[in-house]
């Protein structure tokens, strides 16, 4: 049974991406920012939505986004704003961080976390590729790996934390190894 408004999905994302730049924790913040700014948004991008989105309608679309696909498309449109675009990419810094409230006990009396590795651009202070992941299921190495392996690196420098310095981490053929101070 078909009820309700259908939103374009550039719509709903262009929205939370303002929402959550705004402050929104929730999708009942999401649902709270787009009734506030509802008549300047659509006035403003000549739509003609009577009613802004629900907060289910919000959880339906980020259940329905392909995360992989929408972080390629973003990690692309951030290189191409370099002026030489990837060529012009000459410093990335790798960092990985835990994710505050992730902590959940093991069987073996341990503890796992969510954590996320970051790709940090210094030709245009951004992040312009990231990973989330589960500490029990796989390491920021492999994540890390994955990440520059999607990515042309001819004679970019690469700063990264000791933990990615080992060198299994730099066993591949095209690496230099790496160097110290």
């Amino acid at each position: 049974m078909r009820r309700g408004v259908r939103f374009p999905a550039w719509y709903l994302l262009l929205l939370a991406v303002l929402g959550i730049l705004s402050g929104c924790q929730s999708l009942r913040d999401l649902e709270r920012f787009a009734i506030r700014h509802h008549s300047v948004l659509t006035e403003a991008l000549g739509l003609a939505l009577r009613r802004p989105p629900s907060d289910s309608s919000f959880r339906y679309f980020f259940q329905q986004v392909d995360v992989a696909a929408l972080c390629t498309a973003i990690r692309d449109w951030t290189i191409a704003q370099i002026p030489g675009g990837a060529e012009d990419l000459d410093q990335l810094v790798c960092d990985g961080k835990t994710l505050r409230g992730s902590i959940e006990p093991t069987a073996g009396g341990g503890s796992a976390f969510i954590a996320q590795v970051t790709l940090y651009s210094t030709a245009l202070s951004v992040a312009i590729s990231q990973a989330c992941y589960a500490t029990g299921d796989n390491h920021e190495r492999a994540v890390l790996l994955q990440l520059l392996g999607e990515l042309d690196l001819e004679g970019v420098l690469i700063h990264a934390d000791a933990l990615d310095t080992q060198r299994p981490f730099f066993g591949s053929s095209r690496s230099r190894g790496p160097t110290s101070c």
